[in-house]
């Protein structure tokens, strides 16, 4: 530890980790990284950047410190702030969050949202006034975390070998991280604080499996403001279960002297400041919160927790290129962070709404984000960056589908050429600081003259719907979104009280999207356009690209469901004002079933999708089989993807293709298609039993071998025939016969003759249908005189007898 560290611990509360910081200093000093674990509640998070600063090594550069959400970080900053006597953050201690920044020339300590780490790296790779990076929460896994990290080791083998790097977490499994650290030599140090955690008492309840989470989650918080002291920290899946829950308390009625306080991402600044802020001298509240309250940041005065057990996480799937939001049951490490949270200042308990049994049986972390996340902000950064996945450090790599249709998304949005490596537009998409598709969207908006219009639709986009319907769905166009922020702007950014045609407006949603929409609007061209009548005519156009692969056509006859151009299927759940259109983009659905529900969408012509994706859109010619028809057809057609965008006859179509063509729908309907008559049947017979007889030098008749060999024995001579009625004119001889070869017509007679001659000189067709035993069927009378039985197959097989009455 270096002399000038002193001081700084001194200024420092005395919490758990403060024991270790002098050990953490020192493996940082010589290894240059290590691993930090600590409990909840132990200091880590503005302890030890703090007692960094004085580290010689430092030299005067800044320690960076990642979060993992943007409430984390600004508490972090403020209490860091705090703790070196400053009256807010952007001193010493300052902070950078996306439209939100607090940094000055003084600032040493720098929190940052993981992704802002990543926009540093790109502009600097060397971080050069950086002289450590901290990971805290790390066991949560984020992909900007993972990806950061990557991005740092690399930037320290081969810009910065005195860059320091130092992982923080309370659940993590050291040993891995570690590992990577070190790279290919020594594992990195790993400093454990043993932390120092108040009892907690933690009591099980049963709730219903299939039923609503609110009922039970409101009766344990009434119940626990009767039973135990204290602040009370519920922790619920999502915003939607937030509200149920506190309309359910305020209903119920709460105690006197209690504040109910939700506490979510989507909330203002100053509303998430209330959740957190202790609670005036003889109040209590309740704190309604989603995960965002198990790491990182201290609510004070909390000394009960309610767990409902749920937890809400993005799950994309590659067949579908969707990501869609799953409600599952908590994981052990992250019940054990909010549990924690009950014993941060002094003993507690813990309402768990679930059984022992069921405590067993949880999955003991979540997987990480990497290996279930949409991954084209990663593919991006990476293209950007100059790097495969291959030639950097992971604790888990990309998986190599996700990836590589992450790349193939990035083709389509123009920030990748032919053969991948990335394009000026795709350095541009990737300084924007959103996922690729918005920054596509808000770069090509600003071109076309929609700026502003770009600008709202990306906010919309990236935040929660604004837009709720009592007792049924919303509807889906995201024109009515439009509207609503245009009627809140001309309001001075109020939502208004009647909200818009038979919807209510999230007003806390509201207010952060108008926040979005105009920091985007600051960094474009203003409002890029009018916002009369006509300004939200062109979103579909606009939303098409963000989305092209989810541009829609509605399916002949149907109402409501659509093809999209990845050839997904598509549709609304219920009526919708769109569900009559001819396209569509859809830029909200599930990937659940053979087709996605569509939550947001917007009406596209074709005109637009043929202007937007002109160069994409391919034209070939086409001759397929119309199986209602019953005929083939020929015709010129334009595709984007699955779609079908036009097509036109084809008046002179090569003759190999029609022949083809028809052979497939012959193929489709079956052998019964082609004009059969009694001799062709019997020619047909007479060629199989010779192949059953010597296989090697006769063809085979048999259905299967007909059917699959078409096109070799009668394709040539479908000549200028298209349709099943022009096979009437087909004579089946002459296609059987060259299958056999002409020249072996005399040894087909000789061999399976047609007729037999009997002793009464009548000549009788024979019936070959069953190879192994050609048959005779004839009146006895005319045999009379016959002295042995008639052989076929130059004597080889004997005719089987069907003796006839004189009626036959």
């Amino acid at each position: 530890m270096s002399e000038s560290a002193a001081p700084v611990l001194d200024r420092l509360p005395d919490l758990p980790v403060r024991a270790v910081l002098p050990e953490l200093e020192e493996a940082l000093a010589e290894a240059r990284c290590a691993v930090l674990t600590a409990p909840p509640g132990a200091g880590k998070t503005t302890l030890a950047p703090l007692a960094l600063l004085s580290a010689a090594w430092l030299q005067g550069r800044k320690v960076l410190v990642l979060e993992p959400r943007r409430l984390a970080t600004r508490a972090a900053a403020y209490r860091m702030a705090e703790l070196v006597g400053e009256p807010g953050a952007g001193g010493t201690v300052g902070y950078r969050v996306r439209f939100d920044t607090r940094v000055s020339a003084r600032t040493r300590v720098e929190v940052v949202t993981e992704g802002v780490l990543t926009r540093m790296l790109q502009a600097d790779p060397a971080l050069s006034d950086v002289g450590a990076v901290l990971f805290d929460e790390f066991h949560e896994r984020s992909l900007h975390a993972d990806l950061g990290l990557a991005l740092t080791l690399q930037s320290r083998a081969l810009l910065r070998d005195d860059l320091r790097v130092l992982v923080m977490s309370a659940t993590l499994d050291a040993d891995p991280v570690a590992r990577l650290l070190g790279g290919d030599g020594e594992p990195a140090p790993v400093v454990e604080s043993r932390g120092r955690m108040y009892p907690v008492e933690t009591r099980y309840r049963d709730r219903p499996v299939d039923g609503w989470i609110e009922p039970p989650v409101a009766d344990t918080v009434l119940r626990a403001l009767d039973e135990a002291p204290g602040d009370v920290l519920v922790f619920l899946p999502g915003a939607g279960e937030i509200r149920r829950t506190a309309e359910r308390l305020e209903e119920a009625g709460l105690p006197a002297g209690i504040s109910l306080h939700p506490l979510f991402g989507a909330l203002t600044r100053e509303e998430q400041d209330r959740a957190i802020r202790p609670s005036p001298p003889g109040r209590r509240k309740v704190v309604l919160a989603t995960s965002i309250a198990e790491t990182s940041l201290t609510i004070e005065g909390v000394r009960v927790v309610v767990d409902a057990g749920l937890m809400r996480v993005p799950r994309f799937d590659p067949g579908t290129g969707m990501t869609r939001l799953e409600t599952v049951r908590v994981t052990r490490d992250a019940a054990d962070q909010r549990r924690g949270r009950a014993g941060r200042l002094e003993s507690g308990v813990c309402y768990r709404l679930w059984t022992e049994g069921e405590d067993q049986g949880l999955v003991p972390a979540r997987r990480p984000e990497i290996l279930e996340a949409d991954l084209a902000p990663l593919a991006l950064e990476l293209a950007a960056w100059g790097a495969r996945p291959e030639e950097l450090q992971w604790l888990d790599p990309p998986p190599e589908a996700a990836f590589a249709q992450a790349r193939e998304l990035l083709r389509e949005l123009e920030a990748l050429d032919e053969h991948g490596a990335i394009t000026d537009h795709g350095r541009a998409l990737a300084g924007v600081g959103a996922h690729p598709r918005l920054a596509h969207l808000l770069l090509r908006g600003r071109a076309l003259g929609y700026g502003g219009l770009a600008a709202d639709l990306a906010a919309l986009l990236n935040n929660r719907d604004i837009l709720r319907a009592s007792g049924r769905a919303a509807d889906a166009d995201l024109r009515l979104r439009v509207e609503a922020l245009q009627g809140a702007r001309k309001r001075g950014g109020r939502p208004g009280s009647v909200g818009i045609r038979g919807h209510d407006i999230h007003r806390g949603g509201l207010r952060q999207v108008l926040r979005e929409a105009d920091h985007w609007r600051r960094h474009g061209d203003g409002d890029g356009g009018a916002h009369g009548p006509g300004y939200t005519a062109v979103t579909g156009l606009l939303l098409s690209l963000a989305y092209p692969d989810r541009v829609g056509q509605r399916r002949p006859g149907e109402r409501g469901r659509f093809l999209l151009r990845n050839g997904r299927g598509a549709a609304f759940r219920e009526v919708q004002t769109l569900g009559d259109a001819d396209w569509i983009v859809a830029a909200e659905l599930d990937g659940r079933g053979r087709e996605g529900r569509i939550f947001r969408a917007a009406p596209v012509t074709l005109e637009e999708i043929e202007a937007v994706f002109a160069v994409q859109i391919r034209e070939a010619d086409a001759v397929e089989w119309d199986p209602e028809a019953g005929r083939v057809r020929a015709f010129r057609r334009r595709r984007l993807g699955a779609l079908v965008l036009s097509e036109a006859p084809l008046s002179d179509p090569p003759a190999e293709a029609l022949a083809d063509a028809l052979v497939e729908g012959i193929r489709e309907v079956g052998l019964g298609a082609l004009p059969w008559s009694r001799e062709t049947r019997q020619l047909r017979d007479r060629i199989g039993f010779l192949h059953h007889l010597e296989p090697e030098d006769w063809p085979d008749t048999s259905d299967q071998a007909l059917t699959d060999g078409l096109e070799t024995w009668l394709g040539p001579f479908l000549g200028g025939m298209r349709s099943l009625d022009d096979l009437r004119r087909l004579d089946l001889a002459q296609p059987l016969l060259t299958a056999v070869g002409w020249d072996r017509r005399d040894e087909l007679d000789r061999m399976a003759p047609t007729h037999q001659e009997v002793p009464s000189g009548s000549r009788i067709r024979l019936d070959y249908s069953n190879p192994e035993a050609p048959v005779l069927a004839v009146r006895l009378q005319e045999l009379f005189g016959l002295t042995e039985t008639p052989r076929v197959g130059d004597g080889r097989v004997p005719l089987t007898l069907h003796l006839l009455s004189p009626a036959r």
